[in-house]
């Protein structure tokens, strides 16, 4: 639950205010007053982190007295995956939001995410029962990599891979995601003097495909 809430936030939530801040020209009136891209990007993925860090909190405490869940054996592992999730999915959201045409788009690219997350990513079908291609293909969602830490650093449980390296993987994810969402970054939807193709966003996925060779 707490991977769903910070994917939610992030990749459904985040996204769509950049790409309408943009086409109204807000982003033109910040340029005017000095702000730069950097605090236009970082500022609504750590005021979404607050929020969710504060969700988190509640599934955390609620759900061993509603649900009978059992609580993380490693609180450390557990404060670790999350972070690492959280810096995943917020580069991820950005980049969607850089890249993203309009607001009808920015949708469709989040679901792209949002949705194979859901459905692969060891939240609804333990990654232990797909199938060895599917398995390997899923290691490109961020939702893999937090379920397979959590399962080896928070819950004790045996990991399917080296959960160290999924912590990696979604952390340098997170940095690569801001990385480009700085060099793509349009002031409007009329700016013509973007440095690279939209198309360089789904570059965000290289470390999580990187977890392939380790």
């Amino acid at each position: 639950m707490v991977v769903i809430a910070v994917m939610a936030a992030y990749l459904l939530g985040l996204p769509e205010p950049l790409v309408g801040a943009r086409e109204a020209g807000i982003f033109r009136s910040f340029k005017i007053n000095g702000v730069p891209p950097s605090s236009i990007l970082t500022i609504p993925a750590l005021t979404t982190g607050v929020h969710t860090v504060i969700v988190a909190a509640v599934i955390t405490g609620t759900a061993p007295l509603l649900f009978d869940a059992p609580l993380p054996v490693n609180w450390i592992g557990f404060l670790v995956s999350v972070i690492a999730i959280i810096v995943a999915t917020a580069g991820m959201a950005v980049v969607t939001g850089v890249v993203s045409a309009n607001s009808r788009v920015v949708i469709l690219w989040s679901q792209l995410i949002f949705i194979p997350s859901m459905m692969l990513g060891g939240i609804m079908i333990p990654y232990g029962e797909l199938t060895p291609g599917v398995a390997q293909a899923s290691q490109l969602l961020p939702a893999t990599q937090a379920m397979n830490a959590l399962r080896g650093l928070a819950t004790g449980e045996m990991a399917a891979f080296d959960p160290w390296v999924s912590v990696v993987s979604l952390l340098v994810c997170g940095v690569v995601g801001f990385g480009l969402a700085l060099f793509l970054f349009s002031w409007d939807r009329h700016n013509t003097l973007r440095r690279g193709h939209p198309a360089l966003g789904f570059v965000v996925l290289a470390p999580l495909a990187m977890t392939w060779f380790f």
